[in-house]
């Protein structure tokens, strides 16, 4: 049997709009169906050719339930053959839809896969999890409660002992996250995510409304003064607050992975492949250090060092978790998040992953680097990471 390589044939996805905002009227199975339509348009091939839509989705209820990845490939009028799977790996859901369908490719069940994302934080009731001062939710049982003694938090709560054990100051996360939407202006400013961006009007019924262009939750100047004002959101001694944390949001995102040899021979172009791709579990109670295992364990399986990546991607869910990564590793500034992240651009939960690995190779193909580098905190303590090697043909 030969040796199966998955690669990333195509990467698209929406801009990501502000809760309440931009996308907030699209029905999110109609804004993941835009997005796979849009992904298609941009490479001819027989849709029945996909073996498998996988879809990270993590708030699934309401509009987001019963399965939102196969009701997005019906509304995308797909061949009624191609089936799908809605995941849940929290904030990693996009990227874990990644790996599974590159898992898929190599183990041989797949030949060709989509692998996507999509919240509409608009569309859907918000967790209290993320309400400064709620509770936990139900999903807490009782055994797992007395496991850690009432240590549990929700992850607003957990930031602030991540700050406090790495020792992150309220001066550095305001720093960081002020650097977030400058990288990310500049970027947009530039085009560096144009190629990337499907075309969408902020009305799905209204092909007359505006087109949106661009991420709606960047802001071109950060006063520093006004962020340092704003108020601890979970902790009244606190350093984390609604500046220097990742924005709700709205967005889909979709990638085509495929065999190489497939690809080829379908004259599909492979753009990336796959060095490693890693799930790690932590400390549930502090939650964001798993990216630390996860990506020691990616970079074992690939047999790379942190000196050989050109690119770093780390989730801002709050701007401790980058800051933290780059203490750990001691990663250079000018390769962490070089185009902003999502405290500049949001952090659609179930979709960030995926935009996330669209943004590093499309950067690593704009600069001509090589390696790239993307890890996601988790609630609850895991983590993803992801190597992908930019490909010349």
């Amino acid at each position: 049997m030969r040796a199966r390589e998955a690669v990333i044939v195509d990467a698209v996805r929406t801009p990501v709009g502000r809760r309440g905002g931009a996308l907030s009227n699209w029905h999110p199975v109609d804004l993941l169906a835009h997005t796979i339509d849009s992904l298609l348009q941009r490479n001819r091939f027989d849709p029945a050719l996909i073996d498998d839509v996988i879809v990270g989705c993590v708030l699934q209820q309401d509009q987001q339930a019963g399965n939102v990845g196969r009701h997005a490939v019906l509304a995308a009028g797909l061949p009624e053959s191609v089936p799908a799977v809605t995941i849940d790996r929290q904030c990693g859901s996009g990227q874990q839809a990644v790996s599974f369908a590159a898992q898929g490719v190599v183990a041989g069940g797949y030949n060709l896969a989509i692998a996507c994302g999509v919240e509409s934080m608009s569309q859907v009731p918000m967790p209290a999890a993320m309400v400064p001062g709620a509770p936990l939710g139900p999903q807490y049982s009782r055994r797992e409660l007395a496991r850690y003694e009432g240590r549990l938090v929700a992850q607003g709560t957990s930031s602030e002992l991540m700050n406090r054990t790495f020792g992150i100051t309220r001066q550095e996360l305001d720093s960081f996250s002020a650097r977030s939407h400058a990288r990310a202006f500049a970027a947009t400013v530039n085009g560096r995510f144009a190629s990337q961006m499907v075309l969408i009007t902020a009305d799905a019924d209204d092909a007359t409304a505006p087109i949106i262009t661009a991420d709606e939750g960047i802001r071109e100047h950060i006063d520093a003064a006004k962020m340092a004002s704003l108020r601890p959101a979970f902790d009244a001694d606190g350093a984390t607050t609604a500046g220097n944390s990742s924005q709700l949001s709205d967005g889909a995102a979709a990638l085509l992975i495929a065999d190489r040899e497939f690809a080829v021979q379908h004259r599909l172009r492979p753009r990336a492949r796959f060095c490693a791709m890693s799930v790690a579990g932590a400390d549930p109670v502090i939650q964001f250090t798993a990216i630390l295992e996860a990506t020691r364990k990616a970079l074992k399986a690939s047999g790379l060092s942190v000196a050989d990546i050109d690119l770093f991607e780390v989730n801002e869910a709050f701007a401790g978790v980058p800051i933290m990564f780059q203490r750990e590793f001691g990663i250079d500034d000018d390769k962490l998040n070089v185009n902003g992240g999502s405290v500049a651009i949001g952090h659609p939960l179930g979709s960030t992953g995926a935009r996330m690995l669209t943004d590093l190779l499309c950067e690593l193909e704009r600069t001509g680097k090589t390696l790239g580098l993307q890890t996601i905190c988790e609630a609850n303590g895991t983590a993803n990471t992801t190597i992908i090697e930019r490909l010349d043909s």
